[in-house]
């Protein structure tokens, strides 16, 4: 199970870190993944059911 997870896992393109959800909005839907090292970002926008990522993470 564990080969799963990782073959499955989201990560950063730059540094190959897993990306981590840690300012998601549960009410909202909304899910964020980010870079630990803020390189990246991954946004799910559930209203208009697509992603929107951006690189240097404020």
């Amino acid at each position: 199970m564990g080969f799963l997870n990782r073959l499955l896992a989201e990560k950063c393109p730059k540094c190959n870190k897993r990306l981590e959800t840690n300012r998601s909005n549960i009410l909202k839907s909304l899910v964020i993944k980010s870079c630990p090292d803020s390189h990246f970002q991954k946004e799910y926008h559930p209203a208009f059911e697509t992603y929107i990522e951006s690189d240097k993470v404020s």
